[in-house]
């Protein structure tokens, strides 16, 4: 009999208290195997025939997409993701960062129930930086189990085949006559069966099996996969303190340092006095790092560091410094300016990204003409844990300990500015404190190696403070949302028009770029699913002028804000139900190619296989109406706001109940999000991550901003950039997975797509219950100001 999921623990619940229990484990290639050696570990799966680039391709579609999942398509070198020991340990590999979002927890438990593991025996390790071994770890664009789901259980599916054929080769039994059940083989005849133990040196000897021959599980005989109930691997360390972050790296005789940068982008240092700095007791040195020009791509943003003998030390030398700077070409960088610039580019005519009939026709002749614009202002990352990295380097080798989405980009930076060979580079990833998109950027990461370079290679921890953390951020992008539409005497849309104005991520990577790319206008715009005859997209250009970076959800968050308001406000002018509206606009359940809209990045996935569906779509819309109760009475000064969005190719609506006062005060008792992201592989990890996401997204349309003067960042720690606290968070968060048991259907994202549908439902939902209108972010001070 099969032991039940409630009766198995979670590794956390079996170790003791000790700080060595609980510490990520980090290894590189030789000291893995060696490590399993000497801890008895004899069988290491690798597979290299086992992981396609191409998870979702079809035999019409070429290993275009999904690329990022393993280097070169077949990979050449052995991935080592599972070993076992014979006292039967199961150590798993998890080569993606953990960052609240329980990956160490489902992608190694993926491996787990194809192999039939018992999780009480189940080990988890995190892997260097290595894209030729590990594949693409950059953990961003809610990708791990949508792209690892399949490779994971092939990863598990060839452990279990090789301990399988071992058994039938000891009882010489053919060996469709054993199966693997819960960490042992057993001979169905006889009853007979070996522990996972007792093979693993046996098995350790087979080859591993061709990818073909691979036979995975029924999803009807999964253990663990779809079922839940499974604690977060790392969570009792987190929660008692034991958990290591970047932040708690500590090697023998380190060193600690801070760094005074630039405070305008692409400024620079003129000249500086370092004496007073170098008189607080405990600073070790003051030096300068050079400044980088524009654009900035990942490189440090220069100034002076100092280094000390702890973090406070070095924190109060940087602030002995005199500095003067040149504050080079964006000087005079002005939030408020700027919008005003942006404004006027919204009212022109742009760059053409889409065009379907002839819009300009079909709102000359429309009944109503209505026009809008939306702004949403720079944002910062914030989490909870700010940068930091560690680096040493021993004759010639530079070890790097850090918290960074980005373990490959990482390596790749260091390598580069210190003028290493690849692999004399090695980055430990340790836990992270939260990331948003922040960490897939390594600047800081490149700061501490320089810093170790310059100390002769002695370790030197870099930490960031939070004024440091929001001011010299990669920033979500500012944009401006200008649309207009024209109804007819029915009310119904027959003209859209949407020019969108941001300046754009590529702007890090290339000089001149003034316009979204086309991973940006797909996050919404060019992509938008509506059924309007006469429908136009424009992008008038932008310029950058501070770092910007991704940010979690990306330009999804500006465009759902404005698309999902401006349908709203269509609805009260044609006197419509705002959802009946909505589904109207979508039009009847379709599968459209994306490529047929003008979207040519579709996320990065197959058209094919991630066609946009509106059945979908329309179908969440129903859901979470359904579960709010869309419709009923309500208090006076309560009101219900509807939106709904399609990212990550994953389809989420969100209603949002809110509650105003007569002094304008805000509160949210309810919200329901309803969510279709395909088969869920940890259900209770992704109610988790939506929770996140209702609760961010609540926070950045109520008080997020970043704002400029003179170029520099106005904003320098939470008491001026604010995040919600408890009592302004939504009293109740209902989350409503769309049901599926088809495992083999194609995976959505998870981790970014609950964001977006957040501020448009919240700013819908205070005009349904005060009549206010809202239409720039954050929120914060502007009810009934009027």
């Amino acid at each position: 009999m099969k032991t039940s999921l409630d009766q198995i623990k979670s590794p956390a619940e079996q170790i003791d208290s000790s700080a060595d229990k609980f510490s990520i484990v980090n290894i590189s290639r030789r000291n893995f195997l060696k490590d399993f050696a000497l801890s008895g570990f004899v069988l290491a799966v690798g597979f290299p025939s086992l992981l396609l680039a191409d998870e979702t391709a079809t035999s019409s579609e070429p290993d275009k997409y999904g690329a990022d999942a393993m280097p070169h398509g077949w990979v050449d070198n052995p991935l080592v993701f599972v070993a076992i020991a014979e006292d039967g340990t199961v150590t798993i590999i998890c080569h993606r960062s953990e960052m609240g979002q329980g990956v160490r927890t489902s992608l190694p438990m993926v491996v787990a129930d194809e192999l039939d593991a018992n999780w009480l025996n189940v080990k988890v390790q995190q892997a260097p930086g290595d894209e030729v071994r590990f594949g693409n770890q950059d953990t961003d664009g809610s990708r791990s189990m949508r792209h690892f789901f399949m490779p994971m259980r092939r990863v598990g599916a060839a452990a279990r085949q090789m301990l399988e054929t071992a058994a039938a080769a000891q009882w010489q039994v053919p060996v469709t006559e054993v199966h693997a059940e819960l960490h042992q083989v057993i001979h169905t005849a006889s009853g007979q069966s070996l522990s996972y133990g007792e093979l693993a040196k046996a098995a350790a000897k087979l080859p591993v099996p061709a990818r073909e021959t691979l036979r995975l599980k029924n999803a009807a005989d999964f253990r663990y996969i779809g079922k839940g109930g499974l604690k977060i691997y790392d969570g009792q360390a987190m929660v008692t303190g034991q958990a290591q972050y970047g932040i708690d790296t500590r090697l023998e005789g380190m060193l600690y340092a801070v760094i005074a940068r630039p405070p305008v982008f692409g400024g620079k240092v003129l000249n500086y006095d370092a004496s007073a700095a170098l008189k607080v007791p405990g600073v070790v040195k003051v030096l300068e790092l050079n400044s980088s020009p524009p654009p900035a791509e990942f490189n440090p943003l220069g100034g002076i560091a100092v280094i000390a003998t702890n973090t406070w030390a070095a924190i109060q030398g940087r602030k002995a410094l005199k500095i003067s700077w040149d504050n080079g070409p964006n000087a005079s960088y002005d939030s408020d300016n700027f919008r005003a610039e942006m404004v006027v580019s919204s009212r022109k005519p742009g760059k053409v990204v889409r065009n379907d009939g002839d819009v300009d026709a079909a709102l000359d002749k429309s009944t109503q003409r209505l026009s809008a614009e939306y702004y949403a202002p720079h944002l910062a990352q914030a989490p909870m844990e700010p940068p930091a990295a560690t680096a040493r380097i021993i004759k010639g080798h530079c070890e790097v300990w850090t918290c960074t989405q980005a373990p490959q980009a990482s390596r790749d930076q260091v390598a580069k500015w210190l003028k290493l060979p690849e692999d004399k580079v090695t980055i430990n990833v340790t836990l992270l404190g939260g990331g948003f998109g922040r960490k897939s950027k390594p600047d800081y990461v490149v700061e501490a190696a320089l810093l170790s370079q310059a100390m002769q290679g002695k370790p030197v921890k870099l930490t960031w403070t939070r004024e440091d953390d929001l001011q010299h951020s990669y920033f979500h992008t500012v944009s401006v949302e200008h649309l207009e539409a024209g109804l007819d005497k029915q009310g119904k849309t027959v003209a859209w028009l949407h020019r969108t104005v941001a300046p754009s991520i590529s702007s890090t990577f290339a000089a001149g770029s003034v316009h979204e790319m086309p991973a940006e206008l797909g996050m919404g715009v060019i992509n938008v699913p509506f059924a309007i005859p006469n429908l136009r997209i424009e992008n008038p250009a932008a310029e950058a002028h501070t770092r910007i970076g991704w940010f979690r959800s990306v330009s999804n968050i500006p465009h759902a804000f404005a698309i999902q308001s401006f349908v709203a406000e269509l609805a009260t002018a044609a006197g419509r139900d705002h959802k009946d509206y909505l589904l109207e606009l979508i039009g009847p359940a379709r599968r459209i190619d994306p490529r047929s809209l003008g979207d040519t990045w579709n996320q990065g996935e197959s058209p094919v296989i991630y066609p946009l569906d509106t059945g979908r779509l329309r179908n969440v819309i129903d859901s979470a109406c359904r579960e709010a109760g869309w419709g009923r009475t309500l208090a006076k000064g309560h009101g219900l706001g509807l939106a709904a969005h399609y990212s990550f190719v994953t389809y989420v609506a969100v209603v949002v109940e809110v509650a105003v006062d007569q002094a304008g005060k805000l509160s949210i008792p309810r919200i329901d999000i309803a969510v279709d992201c395909g088969p869920q592989v940890n259900p209770e990890r992704i109610r988790s991550q939506l929770e996140g996401a209702c609760i961010m997204g609540v926070s950045l349309a109520t008080l997020g901003e970043i704002s400029f003067k003179d170029g520099a960042v106005i904003q320098d720690n939470f008491h001026n950039y604010q995040l919600t606290r408890i009592d302004d968070a939504p009293r109740e968060i209902r989350v409503h997975l769309v049901p599926t048991t088809e495992f083999d259907s194609p995976l959505g994202g998870v981790g970014e797509p609950g964001v977006p549908p957040i501020a448009p439902a919240l700013c819908n939902a205070i005009f349904a219950a005060t009549g206010q209108r809202i239409r720039e972010l954050p929120i914060r001070d502007q009810l009934l100001k009027d």
